[in-house]
């Protein structure tokens, strides 16, 4: 059997590249073979995440089935031990050596990166207690109350808890967004780059489906996965409407609150998304930034006075979050900076957004002053 799974293993790696990642290539593959039992699905998704997690050092290999098999050694060894893979190691091989040009590189952040993912569900409010009870492989966290640590070996997407839109799987830093967003019950808000919704889905939550949300991005296809997620939900407090980013807005509507959860270099997703540690490139960086700052600029006409912005990307380039940060900032004097607020919670202290972030998400809030 493990001859087999190599086999589909091998057809998903081939096929990625730049333009087809390889999330997208192994569900392409996995739907192709609908026989096949969730736990060698399950195998399967494993094997090609810890490929490329391990590319750095299996890349001068020539042959397929050796890269394979010393990234398993190696798999093996930092699972059994982790110290036994040297920082200065991680340093050389774990990610492209243009991205210390970029960033500060942690050692901290690198031996998360070599490491599987935690699988975070986010249910809906007030709602976590009960999904527990039914969810086999769930467990609470300590850092946020909708937050939930999946361990099970069920296909989630089967689960009749997941179609009667019980929970979402989101990253528990994406929780964290739509928490320093905190939008209320009545209000009106833009989330100008919904993509497929995840954070409009925990807006909509947060203002107990009251009030209105504008939904936008610049892919159709996009917007219709949104629609099929929010009636799952039960979330009808939004509308949806194209945007290319330009400066003619999708509506003249003045928001109390808008999200640009902006189109980044992603370098926050290489733990759970470790084929793009090798197609990203700093000349991506670069046209990433500008697009940000446009981005920016272009949605803060649409801010009610004493409105908020907050601008969110799962990246950790300078260029793509201080950088874009300090730039709206000395172009808008209407907006004034604002430190991350603390999050709340009725019943004990949350985790610090500063911690949840970390790693994984760079997040900037402003008021406007007039």
């Amino acid at each position: 059997m493990k001859l087999a799974n190599d086999e589909i293993v091998a057809e998903v790696i081939r096929s990625a590249n730049r333009d087809h990642p390889a999330d997208t290539a192994l569900r392409e593959v996995l739907k192709k073979l609908r026989d096949l039992p969730p736990w060698v699905a399950a195998e399967v998704s494993q094997a090609v995440f810890m490929y490329y997690r391990w590319h750095g050092w299996t890349r001068d290999e020539r042959n397929l089935e050796t890269k394979l098999r010393l990234a398993r050694t190696l798999d093996g060894r930092f699972c059994a031990k982790p110290s036994s893979i040297p920082n200065s190691e991680l340093r050389a091989h774990a990610v492209p050596a243009w991205t210390a040009e970029e960033m500060e590189v942690s050692d901290e952040w690198l031996r998360s990166l070599q490491s599987e993912p935690t699988l975070w569900l986010r249910t809906k409010r007030g709602h976590t207690a009960e999904l527990l009870k039914k969810l086999p492989g769930a467990r609470a966290s300590e850092l946020l109350p909708e937050a939930v640590i999946y361990q099970g070996e069920t296909d989630l997407f089967r689960t009749p808890e997941f179609h009667a839109g019980e929970f979402e799987i989101q990253d528990i830093a994406s929780q964290a967004v739509g928490l320093l967003c905190d939008p209320k019950p009545g209000e009106t808000w833009w989330d100008a780059c919904a993509g497929e919704g995840g954070k409009l889905l925990h807006l909509s939550d947060l203002m107990q489906n009251k009030g209105l949300i504008w939904a936008s991005d610049r892919a159709e296809w996009r917007l219709k996965k949104l629609k099929r997620r929010t009636a799952r939900a039960k979330a009808f407090n939004y509308r949806a409407a194209l945007w290319n980013g330009d400066v003619k807005l999708p509506t003249k509507t003045k928001f109390d609150g808008v999200l640009l959860d902006a189109p980044c270099t992603g370098l926050g997703t290489w733990q759970r998304n470790p084929h793009a540690r090798w197609t990203t490139t700093p000349q991506d960086v670069l046209e990433l930034a500008e697009i940000q700052k446009r981005l920016l600029m272009h949605v803060a006409a649409s801010v009610k006075p004493r409105g908020k912005l907050i601008y969110s990307v799962c990246t950790l380039t300078r260029r793509e979050t201080e950088e874009v940060a300090n730039h709206f900032s000395e172009a808008q004097s209407a907006f004034e900076r604002q430190p991350l607020p603390g999050l709340k919670n009725e019943s004990r202290p949350l985790a610090s957004a500063a911690q949840l972030l970390v790693n994984k998400m760079f997040v900037a809030v402003w008021r406007r002053k007039f």
